[in-house]
């Protein structure tokens, strides 16, 4: 057994770090070596305790989170995890901190709530665990390429990740020209995350970013994020195929789960999709790539050395299930080339 991840917990509410480092210290492969109340504390007890991971809150006294954050990874680069309110305000702070490099992000509970940060201690656990190189510096993008440039042919692209998905689903889509294929994606996210991701993909990308909406027609030019919380996204309609929100029990332990989308892209356009499976951790949307490449659909997988975890495509990759393992810089001109209508005709 490897040694337990040490965290430390920053938070300005003593009531919030104790709830933190009650959760974490209930798992026997996590050790909470210390807390801290600001950004001043915080900074010392990095230096004092030389912690594995680190969670943080976005909004605190004399330096907030966001800022404190592009301090550790411009001078201490270290796994990060954002705890952030479910508001629209704190769901743009914890989008801007994932970009900076934050390993993942958890909502601060709501009252009431059975179980408080469910999901916390086994994203400490991957942190510790990431091979990633955060001093690493992000390579330019390079601009899509113009409507004329790109002829669409006649596929649908679904795409599913979870952690270190933001920074990855970004570098993917700023590669996609403004007349794009119709493209479905599950990020796993808190609820009310999702709204603000679709408009920060929209703005920061050629193509329509949205939040997925039920009966939302597939469009060239458009993509549609599942929204998080309460349903799954699927496509549906043979002749007119469109989103659909589906009220289901979480499966893989996620709503939206991304096999639930790739098998209903697998039974709606079999080989007329190109599936992609990007960093995350655990499983989900493995078997669900496996059964759109037994339909006929194109389908790549995000290499590790480019996962911040690699976990979900490792799984898809071992099943069969990846036709292609790719490095994240590589993954969107690929896409657009299995997407590309021919010189004779379309796909």
């Amino acid at each position: 057994m490897s040694a337990p991840a040490r965290v430390l917990v920053v938070d300005d509410s003593p009531t919030m770090r104790g709830l933190i480092t009650a959760v974490l210290s209930s798992d026997p492969e996590v050790n909470v070596i210390g807390q801290a109340g600001d950004a001043l504390e915080a900074r010392e007890a990095i230096k004092r305790l030389n912690p594995d991971v680190l969670t943080l809150d976005i909004e605190m006294p004399n330096m907030n989170g966001l800022d404190f954050l592009e301090k550790i990874m411009t001078l201490r680069p270290m796994p990060v995890i954002m705890v952030s309110t479910m508001t629209h305000r704190g769901a743009e702070a914890t989008l801007a901190a994932l970009e900076i490099g934050a390993f993942d992000c958890v909502g601060k509970p709501a009252p009431g709530e059975l179980r408080p940060f469910g999901d916390l201690a086994e994203k400490v656990k991957a942190a510790a665990r990431t091979q990633r190189q955060y001093s690493q510096p992000v390579a330019a993008v390079a601009p899509p390429p113009s409507v004329a440039d790109f002829r669409v042919g006649r596929k649908i692209v679904a795409i599913g990740s979870s952690t270190g998905g933001v920074e990855a689903l970004i570098a993917v889509l700023q590669k996609f020209p403004a007349n794009c294929p119709p493209t479905v994606i599950t990020q796993h996210m808190p609820p009310t995350f999702t709204k603000s991701f679709a408009e920060r993909l929209n703005r920061l990308c050629a193509p329509v970013v949205q939040e997925a909406t039920d009966g939302a027609r597939l469009e060239i030019g458009k993509i549609y994020l599942a929204p998080g919380g309460e349903r799954h996204l699927q496509v549906s309609g043979a002749s007119a195929p469109c989103c659909r929100l589906t009220d289901r029990a979480p499966v893989n332990g996620h709503r939206p789960s991304v096999d639930v989308l790739f098998d209903s892209v697998a039974e709606l356009a079999g080989r007329n999709a190109v599936g992609v499976i990007l960093t995350g951790m655990g499983r989900d949307g493995a078997a669900g790539l496996l059964k759109m490449r037994h339909a006929g659909a194109r389908t790549l997988g995000q290499n590790e050395k480019t996962c911040v975890v690699y976990g979900m495509p490792r799984v898809a990759h071992e099943l069969g299930a990846v036709e292609q393992q790719l490095p994240l810089s590589a993954i969107g001109e690929e896409i657009l080339k299995m997407t590309a209508a021919r010189k004779e005709g379309t796909e």
